[in-house]
């Protein structure tokens, strides 16, 4: 008999004394799933421990032809359970209540109207809709659902300048299985790239990815949306471009901005979440993927061993936290990451009031007119590259836990460059 094969015998048979046990009482529901989880003196649960299926995908029941969670519910009960768990992320925490000088920062567009904190893939669909930024076009659903990934892939990109409303009503499901597996879930986790934008900017540099990075990474990613026909796409074509000194130059090559900032009259960049990005040029990207920090590997009753679809912090979910020993040993991981965390944001409210105070210098030197516009265009080249910066380590969701040496590098660049521009200001004032 193979080992594996015993070792799987002997994990049913303690399983199954230990429900025994539940059973009578001698053993309580949370020591239960611990001790699945942990399978005694076994170890860890691991990828090796998945028994991934190989089965046809069934009928779609949704008008497009994706298949749904709820079409899959029946072979993959556990995933789609825990998939469902996401709607538990209800929570909203208001960044313009939380940091007040982003309103200022964002005036003239629309996250200075309204910016929280993401829900959730149970809630996207829901959030877009009630959401006070401006959406008239549909590819503002670029992430929100599957569906819109499938009307593309059958129309064409003309389906992103598309009215919002019209398309909204075509929408069926939030973020679901066929987003990372397309219609072959049942395809022994196979893993596909469902957004075509993504296969049209990284080409065959796609292969450089984790495949489980990537399917994340179709949407926890900067990107923008072309002038020519609204198309959603990534500002690079490698790994190796996607730092944010590099996608910057990208978009002035190509004389990109989001927004024309009223008072100061500077062409602003808007960054959107690139935590693909900032994983990719962090240490932890060559040993790890997204699914091996946020998605935990679960043991169910009846034995099944599954990767859980419930999207979980690290540093809440102790099966993750124990894959950190392997090179943290027994650090104290949540307090390590925590004051890492508090470290980040410190600086970015710091550095994010300086940036306030500049546009407010710079506002009021437009309107008092103190130099000429080529002067003036100097400042707010300089402010425009800060705003970026600053940007892009705040709106980027670990607070620096994915790549604390990019945060820092972001913070203190934005800094340098808010100091050049109120020199420069100062300069200009006293030659009035």
């Amino acid at each position: 008999m193979q080992t594996k094969t015993l070792i799987k015998l002997i994990v049913a048979a303690v399983c199954a004394l230990a429900l025994i046990l539940y059973g009578v009482g001698l053993f309580d529901g949370g020591s239960l799933r611990y001790f699945l989880k942990n399978r005694g003196d076994l170890g860890p649960l691991t990828r090796e421990d998945i028994e991934y299926k190989d089965i046809e995908a069934p009928a779609a029941t949704s008008r497009d032809g994706t298949v749904t969670a709820a079409d899959w519910q029946e072979a993959f009960p556990y995933i789609t359970a825990t998939m469902g768990d996401n709607a538990k992320n209800s929570y909203i925490l208001d960044y313009l209540e939380q940091d007040p000088y982003l309103v200022n920062i964002y005036e003239g567009f629309g996250f200075s109207k309204e910016y929280g904190s993401a829900r959730g893939h149970s809630y996207t669909l829901e959030d877009v809709a009630a959401t006070q930024r401006p959406h008239p076009k549909a590819n503002c659903l670029t992430c929100k659902t599957p569906n819109l990934a499938k009307m593309v892939q059958d129309q064409g990109v003309g389906v992103y300048s598309m009215p919002f409303d019209e398309v909204m009503a075509l929408m069926e499901e939030d973020v679901s299985c066929y987003t990372c597996h397309g219609n072959d879930a049942g395809s022994s986790g196979k893993l596909t790239v469902t957004h075509t934008y993504v296969t049209t900017a990284l080409g065959e540099n796609a292969s450089a990815i984790d495949p489980a990075t990537l399917s994340c990474g179709q949407c926890h990613i900067e990107y923008y949306f072309t002038p020519s026909d609204s198309e959603t796409m990534m500002p690079y074509h490698s790994v190796a471009e996607m730092t944010p000194e590099a996608i910057y130059a990208y978009y002035e090559a190509m004389g990109f901005s989001d927004w024309t900032q009223p008072s100061t009259g500077t062409k602003l960049l808007k960054a959107q979440h690139p935590e693909m990005e900032t994983f990719l040029q962090g240490k932890h990207a060559a040993l790890l993927n997204c699914a091996d920090c946020h998605m935990p590997i679960e043991q169910a009753l009846d034995g099944t061993v599954y990767h859980s679809h419930l999207l979980v912090s690290p540093l809440e979910n102790e099966m993750l936290l124990s894959s950190c020993a392997a090179c943290h040993g027994d650090t104290d991981m949540v307090n390590m990451v925590r004051r890492l965390q508090e470290r980040i944001t410190a600086r970015e409210t710091e550095v994010g009031t300086r940036l306030s105070s500049l546009k407010d210098a710079l506002a009021k030197a437009v309107a008092d007119q103190i130099a000429d516009e080529d002067k003036l265009d100097e400042v707010r080249a300089l402010y425009r590259e800060a705003q970026w910066y600053f940007d892009f380590c705040y709106v980027e969701n670990s607070e620096g836990a994915h790549n604390s040496e990019l945060a820092v590098r972001c913070l203190d660049t934005s800094d340098q460059l808010i100091t050049k521009a109120l020199a420069l200001l100062d300069s200009l004032n006293k030659a009035d």
